[in-house]
Parts: C-alpha cells; structure tokens; sequence
C-alpha cells in the first residue's frame, strides 16, 4: 500500500518544507522552491532476516584488499584521481556547458576501452550525436558500448544485462528520471533518487561510475548537496573562453589527495594533457618589466610556478577601484593597508589592478609576498630581479610568515631555471634543498629591485 504525500523542495540547496513560500530558509535564494508528489510504501511487520555482517578492521592477507586502480591512459586525469579509478567508486564531474566535459569522457572510455569493458550512456545526445563526435576526435573504432537513455529503470536493467563492465558515464544525472518520483527530471528528489539507486548498482558490481552535473549560474554543481556527500569524489573542469587551456579540479577525493589539479589544452584532436604546467602561466619578457612578480605555488601536491602582475595608476573617482582578477580582492585590501602602514607606501588616489596571467585562480595565502612585490613595483615603476619568485604569508604586523611545502616550491623553480627566492627565513636551511644553486633568502622587500 502506497501513500501519496505532497512537499515543497527547493531546486538549489534541498531545504524541504511544508508549505510553500518564496525564499528558501536554507540558502536564501528566491523563487526556487518547488512543490514535489513523494509516494511512501506503508510497511507492515519488521524484517528480522540479518542483511549486515560485521567484518574485522585486522586482515589477514592485506594484499587480497588492496585496491588495484584502472589507468586512464591521461596522465593529468589519473594525477587528479590519485593515481587511477578505483573500481567500485563513484566520480561526479561537473563544469559549465561547453567546457569540454564530454569530450574528456568521452576520450577516457575510448583509451580504456582497449584494455577494459566500458559504457557510455547519454540523456543529452543520441548516439548518431556521440559517433560524430567520436569521429571528430579519432575514436570512431573503439570498442565503447554507447546507449541513449533517460529512464533509469532501463538504464539500469542494460547494465545489468552486461556480463562484465569497468567503467560506466552517465552523461547527465540532471536527465536521468525515475518512474517512482512524480517530479521533472533535474529536480532535487530526482537527482537524488536516479543517483542513489546508480551508486548502490556500481557498488555492487564494482565498476567505476562517472557523473556528469550541470552547474548552476554561480558555478557550482545542481543538485542537492548531498550528491556531493553520496559520491566518492567531485571534480570541477574550469576554463577561459579566451584560453585554450582547461583546469580539472579535486575538490573531494576519498582515495587521493584533494585540491589536486591537473591541465589540459584543448585542441582539434581534443583535450591534451600538459605535463609541465608552469610554462602556461608564465610571460616570457625580453626584457624585465615593473609590475609582476613570480609566485611559487602549490596546488594539491603539484608545485606551480605563476606571474602575478599589478597595475598601479592615477585614479580619476573619487573613490580609487580595486580589481583583481584571480584572487581575493578583500586579501588585497589587506595588503595594501599593511605596505601602507608598516612600510610608508602611499596608495591613496590610484587605482590598482591585479591579475593573476592564464586565468588561474589563487586562494593560498603564500601569494601575499608575490602581491606585496608586483604591488610595490608597480607603484615604483622599476622592475624587480629577474630569475626570482616570491612566496611567504604577510601578517598584519609586516612579518612575512613561513608557509608548508617550500622544498617543493624550491625545486620546482630551480628547475625552471629561477636562481633567487624570496620568503621567510625558517630553521631549515633551504639552501642545502636545491644542490648546485645559490638559492637566496631575503626578507626586504625593497631590495627586490634592480
């Protein structure tokens, strides 16, 4: 027996209510709740039959556990991964439309199909639409099973009728629809539903499932946020229009380390994988020119080098602009208060921009150091020593703070070619880090100038 109950779900966050209204109280957003039938199965009596069995966190044959990954044959996917899929687990990949996010799918299941079964189901495209694309990258004679679908109980009754599968895409979940669920597809109750029932199934019979979600307008994925907490890891696939580069994001990964990133350039074959990174976010100036700075960073446990530029120039408002592109604009505001307050600067009536070259995004507070820099050439107009970078956290007191992984950083700009680091002074000496390189400590910031 079945009963009939009506709720009001909001689209963005899941906040389910009784009634309708239109703000949601749990994220705020308005016109976004929307009202959902819920059919519930009246149980009657309690099963007893035991279904769960306890099993001991001490193996005996640690090896019969271990976990073997399946390489994807792209190097840059398999960094983001941890190393490979894992099978049994669930990615979820988002990124906004034309990004690229079936293509780089679409290129995985055909690499890995020549060594393992993989499946391709699209509730965006028919599979004539999947074929040309195939055709357009050169991976029309690959053995991939494609199928287009959006029901998930015919979905999931083709793959239970494989004998053996590996890898399996879903392109999208925000298609894919339940006959239970009395609601449009894409709605919360759906999205939750089809991908429940989705993750129980490659569980079970321990292929790789891969996501794909729609984001929404503030670039982040749709849905309910408990998609995030169901699957095994989230990716995010970011890009420029204006580049030909894209950014494949870790921001949770239960089998590898997460804000791990990995970058590819798109082009006519499809997505390339990009092996040294460093070169794409550096300007290479015949000659030095005021107002950028090298950052070494760190993104997940890849070390990164990237120019920093800052403008500096007379402002004809009242109130000065302050824009940044690529970084916080509030951490530039502190910045500034502190080369004006602990180092005599003067940035009153000038406007300043800041951007952070290829698009790149930088939350790190190591960037301090490398802002204060660009920053301070800028206003200066004299450039800064060449064959150097920067990178150091800067308190409100004027210090300049040690930051983690500065071996990693150091490494990574010797073999650049980079002679000279600037940041903090630590108990370690960094010089014995990089053999044959004269790797100079300075904490003066003014003495960064020719």
């Amino acid at each position: 027996m079945a009963k009939i109950t009506h709720r009001y779900v909001c689209q963005d966050c899941g906040t389910v209510s009784s009634k309708w209204s239109g703000r949601c109280e749990g994220c705020g957003s308005w016109n976004r709740i929307v009202e959902e039938a819920v059919t519930t199965k009246i149980a009657h009596g309690v099963r007893t039959a035991p279904d769960v069995f306890f099993e001991n966190l001490a193996i005996d044959d640690p090896e019969k556990h271990n976990q073997i990954r399946l390489p994807s044959c792209l190097s840059e996917f398999d960094r983001v991964c941890g190393g490979g899929l894992v099978p049994g687990s669930v990615l979820l990949i988002g990124g906004d439309p034309g990004i690229g996010k079936s293509t780089l799918l679409l290129q995985i299941a055909s690499k890995m199909a020549a060594t393992y079964s993989c499946a391709y189901i699209s509730g965006e495209e028919a599979t004539s639409q999947i074929r040309l694309r195939a055709n357009r990258l050169g991976l029309a004679n690959t053995a991939v099973y494609l199928a287009a679908a959006t029901q998930l109980a015919d979905i999931i009754g083709a793959l239970n009728r494989m004998p053996t599968l590996d890898v399996v895409v879903i392109d999208s979940i925000q298609t894919i629809a339940s006959d239970i669920i009395e609601s449009a597809p894409g709605s919360v109750s759906q999205v939750r539903a089809c991908a429940f029932e989705l993750i129980q199934l490659a569980k079970k019979k321990g292929f790789v499932l891969i996501l794909v979600g729609h984001v929404t307008k503030e670039g982040t994925l749709a849905g309910p946020r408990v998609l995030e907490h169901m699957v095994d890891t989230v990716l995010y696939f970011e890009g420029d229009g204006a580049y030909d580069y894209r950014l494949l994001r870790s921001v949770k990964n239960r089998f590898g380390p997460s804000n791990e990133i990995g970058v590819f350039a798109m082009e006519e074959g499809g997505l390339r994988p990009i092996d040294n990174p460093s070169e794409l976010f550096l300007s290479h100036h015949d000659v030095p020119v005021s107002g950028t700075a090298i950052f070494a960073g760190i993104e997940g446990t890849r070390p990164l080098l990237v120019e920093i530029q800052a403008l500096v120039a007379p402002s004809s408002y009242a109130a000065p602009k302050r824009t940044t592109v690529g970084w916080d604009v509030n951490r530039l505001a502190m910045v500034i208060a502190v080369l004006e307050a602990r180092c005599g600067l003067s940035f009153a009536g000038k406007d300043i921009y800041l951007n952070i070259i290829g698009g790149l995004k930088i939350s790190e507070p190591a960037a301090d150091l490398a802002v204060a820099a660009a920053l301070v050439s800028a206003l200066q107009n004299v450039a800064l020593l060449g064959k150097s970078v920067y990178f150091g956290e800067i308190g409100l007191t004027g210090e300049v703070r040690a930051v983690s992984q500065a071996e990693s950083r150091l490494k990574e700009s010797a073999r650049l070619g980079f002679d000279r680091a600037f940041c903090a002074t630590t108990a370690q000496r960094y010089n014995d880090v990089i053999p044959q390189q004269d790797v100079k400590l300075v904490l003066d910031l003014l003495t960064c100038f020719e």
